[in-house]
């Protein structure tokens, strides 16, 4: 892809999520989903390979049904209310179908057979962006209408993506296939918070955005696509293998790293709303996800794979060189826990 190509799409996926963010008319932010989502076409099939192609296909099939439904979802609201403002949102009918919209924007389980498809067929830098840049909109257009969603659906939605995320990973072995059910867990576990505590849910979604960054940019220096390419990342670097085993236990909530804090303060919260069964599943559903992590750590740091003799000569290859966002993402990734109380004050 050129540099001046190149550009234009980048600058169109930054503008289409903006335009969302910043939009209180319906249209408005139907028109920065759809430049999202065609700024994201050209990124995924770029590789020119058919794989890459039928991604780039399953991607803008699911969005631009997720859109349509969005665009039907507003009209018939408007047509009852006679306002196209997205905090009146008043319809039931037009806030059912927003929120099965919304939920197949973001690949919330049941609607999610298409981002690890979509992942695997994708490079890990446009996987990143996929689980990254592309929840903000539909994350952003949730926030603005929660006052008018459904709770029970949303607690529903998130306690199924929860389960799945954990449980479709379990027999994965590709990388980016592991991080899509992550994805999907990650968002589960938002959605079941947004209706009750949105301060959480953005706390939440800003502590994924900052972990998958971290873990995803280890990947790609690594070059990790599958789980046995993990095993050699010891020859490549070893600061880098024990910051990746941190960073996977972090993304499974373990104590007392970054990714616990959210998962606490969930489930303080939904005892304390008396939806104990909920906090009990979410609990059970996190106890899956963390088995993949912990079998990623396990390869990662303590297994040696049947190599060859010049395997062990990996770190003399030119390198890609650590950004400062991966120094600082991967920081805060691990370290952020202590600093709770005061981000709660």
């Amino acid at each position: 892809m050129s540099p001046s190509v190149l550009m234009i799409v980048i600058s169109s996926l930054a503008t289409g999520t903006i335009i969302t963010m910043t939009s209180h008319h319906w249209l408005m932010a139907w028109i920065g989903l759809e430049m999202n989502t065609l700024a994201i076409i050209p990124i995924i099939s770029a590789m020119h390979t058919p794989r890459a192609t039928e991604a780039a296909t399953k991607y803008f099939l699911t969005q631009a049904a997720a859109s349509a439904m969005i665009l039907f979802s507003s009209m018939i609201n408007a047509w009852q209310t006679g306002t196209w403002d997205i905090t009146n949102l008043t319809y039931e009918p037009a806030h059912i179908l927003l929120t099965m919209a919304l939920a197949m924007k973001l690949g919330l389980a049941p609607m999610h057979f298409w981002l690890p498809e979509v992942l695997q067929g994708s490079t890990l830098t446009t996987a990143l962006i996929i689980t990254t840049w592309q929840k903000l909109a539909p994350m952003s257009l949730i926030y603005m209408t929660l006052n008018n969603l459904s709770t029970t659906t949303l607690i529903l939605l998130g306690l199924l993506s929860s389960i799945i995320g954990g449980w479709g990973g379990l027999n994965q072995t590709q990388t980016r296939k592991i991080m899509a059910f992550s994805s999907i867990a990650h968002l589960g576990w938002m959605i079941t918070i947004s209706s009750i505590m949105p301060n959480i849910m953005i706390l939440n979604l800003t502590i994924y955005l900052i972990m998958t960054i971290a873990l995803f940019y280890s990947l790609i220096l690594s070059k990790s696509k599958t789980i046995q390419d993990t095993t050699t990342t010891w020859t490549f670097s070893p600061a880098l293998t024990i910051m990746m085993m941190i960073l996977l236990l972090s993304l499974g909530g373990l104590p007392p790293l970054t990714g616990f804090m959210p998962k606490w303060l969930i489930l303080e919260e939904l005892v304390t709303q008396n939806l104990t069964p909920a906090a009990t599943i979410m609990a059970m559903s996190a106890l899956l996800s963390l088995f993949f992590y912990l079998r990623l750590t396990y390869t990662t740091t303590l297994t040696l794979s049947p190599n060859t003799t010049q395997t062990k000569l990996k770190w003399r290859f030119k390198p890609n060189r650590p950004t400062p966002l991966m120094g600082a993402s991967s920081t805060i990734s691990i370290f952020l826990l202590p600093m709770t109380p005061l981000m709660l004050l």
